[in-house]
């Protein structure tokens, strides 16, 4: 892609979310966030407080710990029964753990939207309890606003002399073959850290796991972009449900095929290094070494006019409350498999 094709793209993309802060929502009178538009680190703040302090009898509002910039990491567990029912299984969704992939804080937000102001599947609610972290990432994630769209990293300094580069890859930050397959290079999108876990973003999604390490039946990071359900390891050695982990994968997926977007490709299910490239010291494969059961990446779909680019991680205002359903639909296949076989396969 040229620099003024995507110098034009950048510009329609702030034209489009600009449009659609202006317009008036029809869904304006409604509690949860409309998803017509991106919303801040500040505004997702401020709505997981109040989402809290409406239903506390669901809701529980957690600070898991500071970024590099000291942002807090807020998240939400959901939870008819407090998490202190050891029946039920623990399902926990981050976005935004790569601060440009703006599309995936839809999957979040949808799912809060679903699982507490506007339940269609008490079940899922019932059933089961959620851990829902909207914003892994809040320094890059700022700084993809009002610093460098494309952002994707953190933000820690420290690593250079006079910190020519800043930043470190947090899906590459955790003890799982840290190093392997990633960057010691400060300046490379894929720097994986002084060491594995070096970050306290990472740290906090690592403390998370192991909080609920006997519960924790199904683990997703949701990234863009490429239509893709991926799972460990990222070397390309099979966990050893490898093929429970392709199934579920595929009945995710298959949900989400039937309601997606006629321009968009059908979803690939494989393991990571198969379909996509060898990667190491990911959460994905954290979670899958830790817990054996099942952690998935989703690739949500690209900027239709930017698949192969760049501009595959901007936004069409159109497309987010589509990619939030979407997801959804497969979300809810993978949640009820988790649930009917909980700590059987």
């Amino acid at each position: 892609m040229s620099l003024d094709l995507a110098l034009r793209l950048l510009d329609l993309e702030d034209q489009l979310l600009a449009d659609a802060r202006r317009k008036k929502s029809n869904r304006a009178e409604s509690e949860a966030l409309p998803l017509d538009k991106i919303y801040t680190y500040e505004e997702i703040d401020e709505y997981l407080e109040k989402i809290a302090e409406a239903h506390p009898d669901v809701v529980t509002l957690v600070v898991g710990g500071y970024s590099f910039e000291e942002r807090p990491i807020k998240y939400l567990k959901i939870s008819t029964t407090n998490f202190q029912n050891s029946s039920k299984p623990v399902i926990y969704m981050e976005t935004l753990l790569h601060a440009r992939e703006w599309i995936t804080q839809s999957a979040t937000l949808y799912a809060i939207e679903k699982l507490i102001i506007d339940v269609e599947d008490s079940d899922l609610v019932n059933d089961i309890d959620w851990i829902i972290v909207p914003i892994a990432n809040p320094d890059g994630y700022e700084f993809s606003h009002d610093g460098n769209r494309l952002w994707r990293k953190n933000r820690a300094t420290g690593y250079m002399v006079g910190d020519v580069c800043v930043g470190v890859d947090l899906n590459r930050n955790f003890d799982s073959n840290w190093s392997s397959h990633s960057s010691n290079i400060v300046c490379s999108d894929l720097f994986h850290g002084r060491e594995a876990f070096s970050e306290p973003e990472s740290q906090i999604v690592r403390d998370i796991i192991e909080e609920h390490i006997d519960r924790l039946e199904l683990f997703l990071d949701i990234h863009s972009f490429g239509s893709m359900i991926l799972y460990g390891m990222g070397t390309g050695q099979l966990p050893p449900n490898g093929l429970f982990l392709h199934l579920v994968g595929i009945q995710m997926a298959t949900e989400i095929d039937k309601v997606k977007t006629s321009w968009n490709p059908n979803y690939i299910v494989g393991n990571v290094a198969a379909v996509l490239y060898q990667a190491s010291g990911s959460a994905q494969d954290y979670a899958q070494e830790v817990t054996n059961r099942f952690a998935y990446t989703f690739e949500l779909p690209g900027y239709r006019y930017g698949l192969g680019t760049l501009a595959g991680f901007l936004v069409d205002p159109a497309f987010i409350e589509q990619a939030g359903f979407e997801t959804w639909e497969g979300i809810k296949a993978g949640a009820r498999y988790v649930r009917d076989n909980y700590r059987n396969a």
